[in-house]
């Protein structure tokens, strides 16, 4: 009854233009809401509360109301009836209308009943349809220009921040408030806050958690990448809170995001003094202090140190910094520095040696990538050359493994060192080549990609181009060849490299294929090199451009010289041996 006298009344407040602090009996009206707040019920303190809000107190007052919201909402029982109330438009409205400064306390505990409210996902569409992520943005600007003028952080701001990042960290789920934050220019802003409260690992988490949701998403992601002083923060953070394992591995996570696919974000990140060694500073701590020397305790039977990190967590830290090594070996100018590198390349070659991918699958097929993306560079000062037959040896079990991902990852590395005889005389010696061949038959384009860019590289050496009459190598290659061909052009151009030079030295077509293969090839390129037949397929302009680039300037050329060696030797003509692709 008391709760319907309020609504009552404060809508006949709002009707007699009487909200507001001008209303001449405001402090009689006051002190009775005072008084009824005293009962202790929290649907009529929220009642209460809202028409205290709309008659515009300030100081003692505002903080006192605003204490009383804040403890109601502490319990999720209640938020239907704050939902019911409208009460977080009171709230929001405090924070849009009331001065910060001299209400810094009372929009502390405003921003912790906001808090509570945003962990609830029905409130998130109201929040941000009433511009909650404007109204908090604006408050980190203030705080950022307060900070900057003074030089010095107002008391209790640290922990508004704490409550601010919080709230957005909830909301950036939503597409439109991520869109709302790209419009009000919110990372640039987020930065500074770091850089001025680095000291405050609760503020440099929770912005570090809304960072690692936003990276998730390419415009977001971009738009970070573009902001340069970002780098040199993240690598402070990362220096400052090297043994603050929950922190670093965002920080570590939102560097893979930024590295992922922008080159530009590669090369400006190496760039920033001390980033490389800072990486590997992390890398060292985290596997030899914190990963290997825990199994080697655990191992030999002595009970584990108080506070020590979970194992879990250290593995997501290694997780997260191989795949921005990864990242960041791709560009050119980096990545060979890295492969010449001892303390880039020895942890991860110790990774591969201590890790099995059934214990560690997502660590251990990162690693091999960063591995692979720098065995690509043939640099004369590489240690992954230099200790290119340990790595071939380190391979081997995950060949053999159960698992997709690892063994792509391996036949890629051995795609790269192939191109060296001596990891060619190991394959053969460990019978690798039938492993590559038996890959042929796994109808994956990847993993059929990676094993014949191998046994092309094997079949540079004429001694070892018999090895493809083993195991029915020349029938798989066919068989990839009819089956991949037609949308993936770079695949077939490795197939028809590799046959021209098994059959470098041909006299007759079908000694050196077999009948049935000769046949095969023989309708395969033809119609391959049909424009109109190769290029019919389903593709978007983009992609049907790219496409036919690849047929024109890659399959094209290659196939016409096997499809005319064939032809020429089909009916026992001899030509002069052509020389190996």
């Amino acid at each position: 009854m008391v709760c319907a006298a309020c609504t009552q009344l404060h809508h006949a407040l709002e009707e007699g233009n009487m909200l507001g602090n001008k209303f001449k009996r405001r402090n009689i009206l006051l002190k009775t809401l005072y008084k009824l707040v005293d009962v202790g019920s929290d649907p009529l303190s929220l009642k209460l509360a809202k028409i205290i809000l709309a008659l515009k107190v300030s100081r003692k007052n505002l903080l006192n109301v605003c204490k009383l919201i804040f403890k109601i909402s502490r319990s999720k029982k209640n938020d239907s009836l704050i939902q019911n109330d409208s009460i977080l438009e009171s709230l929001l409205e405090v924070l849009r209308s009331e001065d910060l400064q001299t209400n810094t306390e009372a929009f502390l505990y405003c921003m912790g009943a906001i808090k509570f409210l945003s962990g609830n996902p029905g409130f998130l569409n109201e929040m941000i349809s009433k511009d909650a992520v404007e109204i908090l943005m604006n408050l980190i600007k203030q705080i950022n220009e307060n900070t900057k003028k003074c030089g010095t952080c107002f008391p209790n701001s640290g922990h508004l921040l704490v409550q601010i990042t919080a709230t957005l960290r909830n909301l950036v789920d939503s597409p439109l408030a991520r869109r709302k934050l790209l419009c009000v220019s919110a990372l640039p802003q987020l930065c500074t806050v770091m850089g001025q409260y680095m000291d405050d690992k609760d503020v440099c988490t929770n912005i570090a958690r809304i960072f690692s949701k936003l990276t998730s998403y390419h415009d977001c992601c971009v738009a970070l990448a573009n902001y340069s002083r970002c780098y040199a923060l993240f690598l402070n953070l990362i220096n400052k809170y090297q043994k603050k394992q929950d922190l670093v591995v965002r920080i570590v996570f939102i560097l893979g995001n930024l590295t992922a696919k922008n080159n530009q974000a590669r090369e400006q990140f190496s760039k920033e003094k001390g980033s490389i060694p800072t990486l590997l500073a992390l890398f060292h701590h985290t596997l030899y202090e914190l990963d290997l020397r825990s199994e080697k305790r655990v191992g030999e039977g002595s009970e584990p140190p108080k506070a020590q990190t979970p194992q879990a967590q250290v593995e997501d830290v290694l997780i997260k910094l191989t795949r921005v090594l990864a990242n960041l070996a791709i560009h050119p100018g980096v990545g060979q520095a890295m492969a010449a590198n001892p303390h880039v390349v020895d942890p991860l070659l110790a990774t591969l040696e201590y890790k099995s991918i059934d214990d560690c699958e997502e660590l251990v097929i990162n690693t091999t990538a960063t591995i692979n993306n720098l065995s690509y560079y043939q640099v004369k000062n590489s240690i992954i050359q230099d200790k290119k037959l340990y790595i071939a040896e380190l391979l081997l079990k995950l060949l053999v493994s159960n698992n997709m991902d690892g063994i792509l990852e391996a036949v890629r590395v051995f795609g790269n060192l192939s191109q060296d005889r001596d990891i060619c005389n190991f394959i053969v010696q460990k019978n690798v080549h039938k492993f590559m061949m038996a890959l042929l038959d796994a109808k994956h384009q990847d993993i059929c990609f990676s094993a014949c860019g191998v046994l092309l590289n094997l079949t540079v050496d004429k001694d070892k181009r018999v090895i493809l009459k083993e195991g029915g190598g020349i029938k798989k290659l066919v068989d990839c060849l009819r089956d991949f061909g037609p949308t993936d052009w770079q695949l077939a151009c490795l197939v028809c490299k590799t046959l021209w030079n098994f059959s470098e030295n041909i006299t007759n077509a079908s000694s050196c294929f077999g009948d049935e293969d000769t046949d095969t090839l023989l309708v395969l390129l033809s119609s391959f090199l049909d424009e109109d037949l190769a290029l019919d397929g389903n593709f978007d302009q983009d992609l049907k451009n790219y496409h036919k680039l690849q047929w024109e300037t890659e399959f094209k050329p290659v196939a016409q010289q096997l499809l005319n060696r064939i032809q020429s030797h089909h009916t026992f003509l001899e030509a002069l041996p052509m020389p190996a692709f």
